[in-house]
């Protein structure tokens, strides 16, 4: 078994609407049932993973906050990974007319329109953050944190090395995981960047594709999705 990780994005990804169909959920299944790990990796506080998922117990390690937060599947615990953002800057947010600031437990996130707004006010607070775009949603994020290394801290607790690990996403905020995962794979709606970076390209969209990629993945490691044996460290 040359892959043993499978580390998936939520929406857009897994789930289509905020919905993940039963036949996607019945293929991350059999990758469990195969005795390899399976990983969330979701931009998405508790509440709002909470509020549309109720299978947490599918998955060996769940990171929320787009990396920031480890989130127990059994107990709900959470463990930040860095300081929470500036409750500063949410307040000036609100000032400068933005109503909806979603906050986490680290991490904060607007609509993308507001994109400008966001970086004038990290500017204002003198803040060390960065904002990063999500489709149609902008983050702020502590400096240096992300998907990657937030999939970084799940693997040290399973003890497994990105080496064993397949990463699939559709936004731009995968694009860390999927570069650093030992095989990136991207839905067929990603964003132009991931299917750019992405050593697969799946021939359907959403959660519609997974199933394949776990059949895949089950039934030969990935060798029927790979023209040739391509690593990330192959050059």
């Amino acid at each position: 078994m040359r892959f043993r990780v499978l580390a998936c994005d939520y929406d857009g990804t897994l789930a289509t609407r905020g919905v993940v169909a039963s036949q996607t959920l019945e293929a991350l299944r059999a990758v469990a049932d195969s005795g390899r790990h399976l990983v969330l990796v979701t931009g998405r506080t508790r509440e709002e993973l909470l509020d549309v998922f109720s299978e947490l117990e599918l998955f060996d390690a769940i990171v929320i906050e787009n990396g920031a937060v480890l989130l127990d599947p059994v107990t709900g615990n959470m463990q930040p990974l860095a300081h929470a953002v500036s409750h500063e800057l949410v307040a000036l947010l609100h000032r400068k007319g933005i109503e909806r600031v979603v906050s986490g437990r680290v991490i904060c996130a607007v609509w993308s329109e507001h994109a400008d707004t966001v970086r004038d006010a990290i500017r204002e607070l003198g803040l060390d953050v960065t904002a990063e775009l999500n489709r149609d949603s902008v983050m702020v994020l502590p400096r240096g944190v992300s998907k990657a290394t937030g999939l970084a801290s799940a693997l040290r607790e399973l003890g497994e090395p990105f080496s064993t690990t397949v990463a699939v996403g559709d936004g731009e905020n995968d694009l860390s995981m999927i570069e650093t995962a030992e095989i990136g794979v991207a839905v067929n709606d990603a964003v132009p960047p991931l299917r750019l970076r992405a050593d697969v390209v799946l021939e359907a969209a959403n959660g519609a594709g997974i199933p394949t990629l776990c059949a895949a993945l089950i039934g030969d490691d990935l060798a029927e999705l790979l023209p040739v044996a391509v690593g990330r460290r192959a050059g």
